[in-house]
């Protein structure tokens, strides 16, 4: 094991000569990977079996974005709570009872199975207003409730894992890497949960999915704990990770945060451009269903070249600035040229409405897809390249609540635009804009990307 950090030498320092390439951080990165994916199979699972359950318990599309709205609220709770969590206990400890949780309530979806498809609220609890209200929208809604509160601690957890093991000049690209799982987690959901619905039937997908997360937990206890006292960390690679200039000492009240801003340029960026991602994820499947005729059997290929694509824009968007930061170029100018890139790339996406046909509109979608990754794994950075450690958290916390909250409102539209016009033109178009807005007001808010000044 190596010794506590103020033991060690004071000169130390990493040396060019000493290869530090593929040093241990880069496990912690793979384990950050998995436990994305396993978060987004969690989450998009109703989205694959939309189709099935609103025939089986025969919803309309107010109740299916009622269920959809109840998990954006508890997100929106739970990214801010988790990023506090994470601030105060740590992330070993944090992540693990994120992930304890969350597994619990995606297996929780399964007991809705005992619900008969026509019984209501009102028929129960004896009030006539909530008749109309199916048991089984109330119960999935409880469940995606629980699921949400829990899956809320993923990101924040992540980023910081980040900001402690990795210097400034490669969290872009480990964002990335570990946020590509959630693309892994989208092309395997429509590979598998089809198969499992097929053959078991739709609640034997939950608890099947849900259980992974006890898999990856027994990983994570295992290998994981912070840099300065890991026993696989080398002098060499721990100095590597600290090359960085220090953090100031003087901590922020959670409180004060908000008179940042770089806070408030991660909450815009957020909050415009997570409730497109939630709307591919819980309304693609449906999407395909309905102009392509694609159902459980037949649209898992579609989906999974959707999510694949996207997987590489995460990768290549961290990429992307982190080569470009190396060759020469500020933090600034290097993380905002990616972030237009990828609002650029987002654009053509309001031509998926136009009848193009099945593959050249997954591919649209899936550039569009792509582009929000890519944009994600720099948003995402530039909480660390501006706020010290201890904050970084908390930041990811709040922005990913108002991204949430942003989620929670769409949600809600994305129910009435359906059933009011039976369109998907108007929220396409939407989604075609908003990255660029974003984009507008962050350059406005921050015209230089540069470290907090901490004041007493």
């Amino acid at each position: 094991m190596n010794p506590p950090l103020s033991e060690r030498p004071a000169t130390l320092d990493y040396s060019p000569e000493v290869n530090v390439r593929w040093g241990f951080r880069w496990w912690v990165c793979a384990l950050l990977f998995f436990g994305t994916t396993i978060n987004y199979i969690d989450r998009q699972i109703i989205g694959v079996l939309k189709p099935a359950l609103t025939d089986h318990f025969n919803w309309n599309e107010i109740d299916y974005s009622n269920i959809v709205f109840w998990f954006q609220v508890a997100y929106a709770i739970g990214y801010a709570g988790g990023g506090w969590f994470m601030d105060r206990v740590g992330v070993r400890r944090g992540y693990a009872l994120a992930v304890s949780l969350w597994s619990l309530a995606a297996m929780a979806h399964a007991l809705n199975y005992f619900v008969a498809p026509e019984s209501s609220v009102g028929k129960y609890v004896n009030l006539p207003w909530l008749a109309m209200v199916p048991m089984s929208v109330v119960g999935f809604s409880a469940a995606r409730f629980a699921l949400g509160i829990a899956e809320g601690g993923n990101f924040p957890a992540s980023v910081k894992c980040v900001s402690e093991w990795f210097p400034k000049k490669e969290r872009a690209f480990a964002t990335g890497l570990f946020n590509s799982g959630s693309n892994i987690g989208a092309i395997l959901t429509p590979l598998v949960v089809p198969w499992l619905t097929v053959a078991f039937g739709w609640a034997s997908a939950f608890v099947v999915t849900g259980a992974l997360g006890f898999v990856w937990l027994i990983a994570w206890l295992t290998m994981y704990g912070p840099p300065d006292d890991h026993p696989r960390t080398s002098p060499a690679e721990l100095a590597y990770i600290r090359s960085d200039p220090p953090d100031p000492l003087v901590k922020i009240p959670w409180r004060k945060l908000i008179h940042y801003r770089a806070t408030w340029a991660f909450i815009v960026g957020m909050t415009l451009s997570s409730p497109v991602w939630w709307f591919y994820l819980f309304w693609i499947p449906d999407f395909l269903f309905k102009n392509y005729n694609l159902n459980l059997k037949t649209m898992g290929l579609p989906l999974a070249a959707i999510y694949l694509i996207s997987d590489g824009g995460s990768i290549a968007g961290g990429w992307f600035s982190s080569r470009l930061i190396k060759s020469g170029w500020s933090v600034n100018a290097g993380r905002k040229t990616a972030l237009l890139v990828c609002a650029l790339c987002v654009v053509p996406v309001f031509l998926a409405v136009k009848g193009l046909g099945q593959w050249p509109t997954v591919l649209v979608i899936g550039l569009a897809a792509a582009a929000h990754q890519g944009w994600s794994a720099n948003l995402y950075t530039l909480v660390s390249d501006t706020m010290p450690r201890y904050a970084v958290s908390s930041v990811v916390g709040l922005g990913g609540m108002c991204g949430a909250i942003g989620g929670m409102f769409v949600a809600k539209l994305v129910g009435y635009v359906l059933q009011w016009t039976g369109s998907y033109a108007t929220l396409f178009i939407g989604a075609s804009a908003a990255y660029l807005t974003a984009l507008v007001i962050i350059q406005l808010l921050v015209p230089r990307l540069e470290p907090v000044v901490v004041k007493e």
